[in-house]
């Protein structure tokens, strides 16, 4: 139970520090032209982007956000959709993100993290995320309630693999497929081995065979068969 409440305690406050309360990087609130002008060119003020409507100065970056870099296509402009979906296209280099999966907003709140991080936060965009007082929209809250759904599907997810470990698996042309487990197999460090079985997880098209251990049954509502 404490491990539930830990989880929804961190989302609310994932929620209330990406809606912008007590955010307040210098108070400034930028129009899009006005961050169209900081794309690190010769005699432009500065390299700015946006995520999410949040403005970081990415001048320290410049080899990755200024002209010629990788990432060139970020600078000057909000594009968090390309961010979550990897798509540098014109088309999605945008700020839009209505139609994201929560899955693909949980991953753009790990880009907003890291930007916050790394570079300096320097103002508010007026759009589709901040309206020109600085307070968060509808499109925003709207995200972020995509976002914390998607946190707490992945929160279940990890839990799920740590209590049913991936399998090692190997396929030849002369032994076919064949499923083992170890001590790390999936990724996941443990101090048990476990045995192979199939995982019918419900919802799902297919199986997954996994690592269950053997001094316990586990609980939930899956169901295991052993696996070939």
């Amino acid at each position: 139970m404490w491990r539930g409440a830990a989880v929804a305690a961190a989302l609310c406050l994932g929620a209330a520090w990406l809606l912008g309360r007590g955010f307040e990087p210098r108070r400034r609130l930028l129009s899009a032209a006005e961050l169209r002008r900081h794309r690190g060119a010769e005699g432009e003020p500065g390299l700015y982007l946006a995520v999410l409507g949040r403005v970081f100065d990415v001048q320290s970056g410049r080899k990755h956000y200024g002209p010629g870099g990788a990432y060139q296509g970020l600078a000057g402009r909000d594009a968090s959709r390309a961010l979550a979906t990897g798509d540098f296209s014109p088309a999605g280099l945008v700020d839009d993100v209505s139609e994201l999966s929560p899955a693909e907003l949980a991953a753009l709140r790990g880009w907003v993290d890291f930007y916050s991080a790394r570079y300096t936060a320097v103002g508010k965009l007026v759009g589709r995320f901040y309206d020109e007082d600085g307070a968060p929209t509808e499109a925003l809250r709207q995200a972020e309630a995509a976002m914390a759904e998607g946190l707490r599907l992945k929160a279940e997810r990890d839990r799920r693999q740590q209590q049913f470990p991936p399998c090692n698996s190997e396929w030849s042309s002369a032994r076919g497929s064949r499923f083992w487990c170890s001590r790390q197999s999936g990724g996941v460090k443990r101090d048990w081995i476990g045995v192979p079985r199939k995982l019918y997880s419900p919802g799902s098209r297919g199986t997954q065979c996994v690592c269950v251990r053997t001094t316990w049954a586990p609980l939930g509502t899956a169901r295991l068969n052993g696996a070939q």
